[in-house]
């Protein structure tokens, strides 16, 4: 199944931190989550694993030790969430 990706507001700005930070090794490895997102929402690359509690229906993926990708499944829509926080917030 072909995914189509799209962004919230959120996601973009912190996308664009990341773009504007200099750091290429982390803005690819955003990048390269997205593009295993996109392939297997369940499974692949960053540990992915469900949300629980509030962020119940919701899925993540490690970016790093701090930060993780957030994202929300609706058919045949990934929409990213959040590209920053969720060990912070």
């Amino acid at each position: 199944m072909s995914f189509h990706i799209e962004f919230s507001q959120e996601a973009l700005d912190e996308l664009k931190f990341y773009k504007d930070s200099g750091n290429k090794k982390l803005y690819k490895k955003i990048f390269d989550l997205i593009s295993s997102i996109s392939e297997t929402p369940f499974s692949g690359i960053g540990k992915p694993e469900p949300l629980k509690n509030n962020l119940s229906g919701f899925g993540s993926r490690r970016i790093n030790k701090e930060y993780r990708l957030v994202y929300k499944i609706k058919n045949d829509t990934i929409e990213i969430l959040s590209i920053k926080g969720h060990y912070t917030n």
